[in-house]
């Protein structure tokens, strides 16, 4: 598995990263929560360890924002011992479980091999995003319309993709930029613009359904049915 870990104690990061390596695992950590927070909207991770207490921006907001922006890896997050109002305000942010500290390293172990098998087991049953006629394969990062295969760029798949797990709702370009290019959105641009009529000319020109991507003037696009 390939793990990302937010934390800021260094002795406790090292510790981590030094006895997962040890179970074959790909692991990466981070210090504080911003490049934390980066690093999970750039790369895919199959799971993330991340502690609430940490500099730059807490573990709860960077948890918050991952779910904001569709990071769909299981978030296990580390608190301090019987802080109640940590775990809850992290499962309310969008964890997937919670270890409190000091803890034994087997049950570390034990808790990502559960989330692990979650993980597959969401994956199998999510792999095809549908709205309309339009399907995208989650799996094999393929689109249909009617029966008829689409190909799509990376960044026009990472913004079809998007669309699809949010369906009926808007989408600012602020987020959009975030989401699918990593970048704060950039006004004196139109990137945005220029790839949501790619992804138009290619889901929905020479097809009889209808329009599926549209615009809410000063606000974004929403990918929803008349």
């Amino acid at each position: 598995m390939k793990i990302l870990v937010i934390e800021d104690e260094i002795k406790v990061g090292a510790f981590i990263k030094r006895g997962l390596e040890e179970h074959h695992h790909q692991v990466e950590v981070h210090t504080d929560g911003i490049a934390g927070q980066q690093a999970a909207m750039e790369h895919d991770y199959d799971l993330i360890l991340l502690d609430i207490m940490l500099p730059g921006i807490n573990g709860i907001t960077v948890c918050k924002n991952l779910r904001t922006l569709e990071v769909s890896a299981p978030i296990l997050m580390l608190t301090a011992l019987n802080a109640t109002q940590d775990i809850v305000d992290g499962l309310n942010a969008g964890a997937d479980d919670y270890l409190a500290k000091p803890f034994h390293f087997s049950e570390l172990v034990a808790r990502i091999h559960a989330l692990s098998r979650r993980k597959s087991q969401f994956h199998q049953e999510q792999a095809i995003l549908s709205f309309a006629d339009l399907q995208l394969n989650t799996n094999t990062k393929t689109a249909s319309r009617e029966g008829q295969e689409i190909t799509l760029t990376a960044k026009e798949y990472a913004l079809l993709e998007l669309l699809l797990k949010n369906t009926g709702k808007v989408l600012s370009r602020a987020l959009i930029s975030e989401a699918v290019w990593g970048l704060e959105f950039d006004t004196g641009t139109n990137t945005i613009d220029v790839y949501v009529n790619y992804l138009r000319n290619k889901i929905e020109k020479g097809f009889a359904g209808e329009k599926l991507i549209h615009t809410v003037v000063g606000m974004g696009y929403i990918m929803k049915q008349r």
